[in-house]
């Protein structure tokens, strides 16, 4: 099997490119807004009003996108550096912090912004704001890994 090119460029501008895309073709074809947290949501039957089998083909997209993606480059691996209890809990409160703040980072941040949404705006630069701290606090405050 071939691989892609080895430009360190090439899979953020094809992931962005991807990204931005598939968002605007959702909010042009089906009038709906790409927010993961949303469709997950809504393919999980807990969103009302929501498109339950787009909502599933898309996140099926997302799945296969990210499969191929793998498959097209050599020597990627995945390492878990945390234990499963850990990643399960930080899954359960971003689940619950992205449906506290009504959207996540893809809905607020790709589609909003996109829409100039002043709501995703704040909600965007709160979320950088926090990465920001908590990256700080992890390297400098308790002295974690770079």
């Amino acid at each position: 099997m071939s691989t892609l090119p080895a430009l360190p460029w090439i899979w953020p501008l094809a992931g962005g490119l991807l990204i931005g895309s598939a968002a605007g073709a959702y909010l042009l074809l089906a009038g709906r807004i790409a927010g993961i947290s949303g469709l997950l949501a809504n393919a999980a039957g807990l969103a009302r009003g929501g498109a339950r089998t787009l909502s599933v083909l898309f996140l099926s997209g997302l799945l296969l996108g990210t499969f191929v993606a793998l498959r097209g480059r050599d020597g990627t691996t995945i390492v878990l550096t945390s234990s499963w209890p850990l990643l399960i809990i930080g899954g359960l409160l971003v689940g619950y912090g992205t449906r506290l703040g009504s959207g996540c980072t893809s809905g607020h941040g790709i589609c909003g912004l996109a829409r100039l949404s002043p709501r995703s705006a704040l909600a965007t630069a709160l979320f950088m704001a926090a990465g920001f701290a908590t990256v700080y606090v992890m390297r400098h405050v308790l002295g974690g890994s770079p």
